[in-house]
């Protein structure tokens, strides 16, 4: 596990608005429940071509995306990013064994313009402000630009397969 104490200050808690790199105004949310969400997130999914996914995800038909997203909403502890009136990216943790697993997405449309980096933040925050100490992601390994991203917020490799890497961060400090 990183040791890194310093962790625990440097996430902002949303709700955040900022300018990304196209020059749009981004607002990034938090996500209490189900309403109205999953809507507006089953129509960001649904515009995933089959190289915008990762490791399956997001699922491929509206019936499977409506029913992971709705899944993500009641289990996890969700971040949202918009433009205007349109979600343009989604981040969960959820949680699982003494960890969380963390799931970004940013919509094709809307990647390389600093929204996943601004929006996985906010998610570790958001995570911090609830009391979640660990969390832990596979990404893989030909996403260079992903686990950039995982490694810039402070993610350590802890072990690589054959297709993948298992990444963890502490964010709370650990107790001495």
């Amino acid at each position: 596990m990183t040791s890194d104490a310093a962790a625990a200050d440097r996430f902002p808690r949303p709700p955040l608005s900022f300018v990304d790199a196209a020059d749009r105004g981004v607002e990034v949310e938090t996500l209490d429940g189900p309403d109205g969400a999953v809507d507006a997130l089953a129509e960001m999914y649904a515009d995933f071509a089959a190289a915008d996914r990762a490791q399956g995800l997001p699922p491929r038909t509206e019936p499977r995306i409506r029913d992971w997203v709705e899944q993500l909403l009641d289990e996890g502890i969700n971040v949202i990013a918009r433009h205007g009136d349109r979600t343009v990216g989604h981040a969960a943790l959820l949680p699982y064994d003494d960890t969380s697993e963390l799931v970004i997405f940013v919509h094709p449309d809307y990647q390389e313009a600093g929204i996943g980096s601004r929006l996985i933040r906010a998610l570790l925050g958001h995570g911090q402000e609830t009391g979640i100490g660990h969390v832990w992601l596979s990404v893989q390994q030909d996403n260079h630009v992903a686990r950039s991203l995982y490694r810039s917020v402070g993610f350590e490799t802890i072990e690589s397969h054959e297709i993948e890497y298992e990444m963890e961060l502490d964010l709370l400090p650990a107790e001495e």
